[in-house]
């Protein structure tokens, strides 16, 4: 069960580029499909004593269970801890994207609990083009079009990290290691239903031949370089041009002329962070609208904070409740 020595050396350079603490224990998500039973069997044989596995049952298959128990009698022949997570997503539609906030959720409550570093997934570099293609087709900018990094943040935690130290495999070499452990990983129906649209833009690729998915995660990592670029020059900007308010509840933002709209967005991000405003504030169209005002010197409001654009010095403050009657 213990994998080719050359995938073993390739997956001990991925994980060290991650700069985890040697005494840190990691969660592993593992559904069962052969992306993330590689995951678990690499990691099993780099770190056995420093990783910990869940798995998510959604309920939503019958199967679901099965392959629960299946990931349980894996973890136990290769000495890891396992637990099961249940979650309960009751009827409606969007049904993959709030599986994917309550598995999340789960997987952050378990990691937290257990008092880990933080957790790990098997996102690899064909879900990194799908990604990209997805985030094109749907007109995302610079941080859209980034894709998935390989450190992040766990969506919806507190500042849970979250890794992919797989980004740069590919699928088929995933399979491989599975297969040439002689695992039998579970097989997910809905990764062939052409309702989702992931599936639908994986189909696409496959059916492309032209199309070079470590092409598109290369251009992935390159916008990922560029939105950090952008964040950096946003932080530059910001502790220049900064003044708060005595009593911590305003202030004021000297605004450079001709500053380009991609930088000023980061910059009012900046403000909104600084005025405990950004946790849930909106971003793309409604922070466009906002600076749009503020560059025409007009009063505008977002996430309770009420913004006036006074050419080149911008006032903030946060906006009066409103009263009812």
């Amino acid at each position: 069960m213990e994998p080719a020595p050359e995938d073993l050396i390739r997956f001990t350079r991925d994980w060290a580029a991650l700069g985890l603490d040697d005494a840190a224990c990691v969660g592993l998500a593992v559904s069962g499909g052969p992306d993330s039973c590689a995951l678990l069997l690499l990691a099993a044989a780099h770190c056995p004593e420093r990783i910990a596995v869940a798995t998510v049952d959604h309920g939503l298959r019958a199967a679901a269970a099965a392959e629960a128990q299946e990931v349980a009698a894996l973890c136990a022949r290769l000495r890891v801890p396992h637990a099961t997570l249940k979650i309960d997503l009751g009827g409606g539609r969007a049904i993959q994207a709030r599986a994917r906030t309550a598995r999340y959720a789960a997987l952050a409550g378990w990691a937290g609990a257990q008092g880990l570093a933080g957790l790990a997934t098997a996102h690899h570099l064909d879900d990194q083009a799908e990604t990209l293609a997805m985030r094109l087709n749907r007109g995302a900018g610079v941080r859209g079009l980034a894709g998935m990094r390989t450190q992040a943040i766990v969506p919806g935690s507190r500042g849970l990290p979250l890794w992919r130290p797989l980004l740069g495999w590919r699928r088929a070499d995933l399979a491989a290691v599975v297969a040439r452990a002689g695992v039998v990983a579970a097989d997910d129906p809905s990764n062939r239903d052409g309702r989702f649209e992931r599936v639908r833009v994986r189909a696409g690729l496959a059916g492309a031949d032209w199309l070079d998915p470590a092409g598109w995660a290369a251009s992935a990592q390159h916008l990922g370089e560029a939105d950090a670029a952008l964040d950096w020059a946003a932080r530059q900007l910001f502790a220049q041009g900064w003044q708060s308010a005595d009593d911590g509840r305003g202030g004021m933002l000297a605004v450079p002329a001709d500053l380009p709209q991609a930088l000023a967005l980061r910059l009012l991000e900046q403000v909104l962070a600084a005025l405990d405003a950004g946790a849930n504030a909106p971003r793309g169209a409604e922070l466009a609208r906002w600076h749009g005002a503020l560059a025409q010197g007009q009063v505008a409001t977002l996430a309770g904070l009420r913004g006036e654009g006074r050419g080149a010095i911008w006032h903030f403050s946060r906006a009066a409740p409103h009263r009812a009657g």
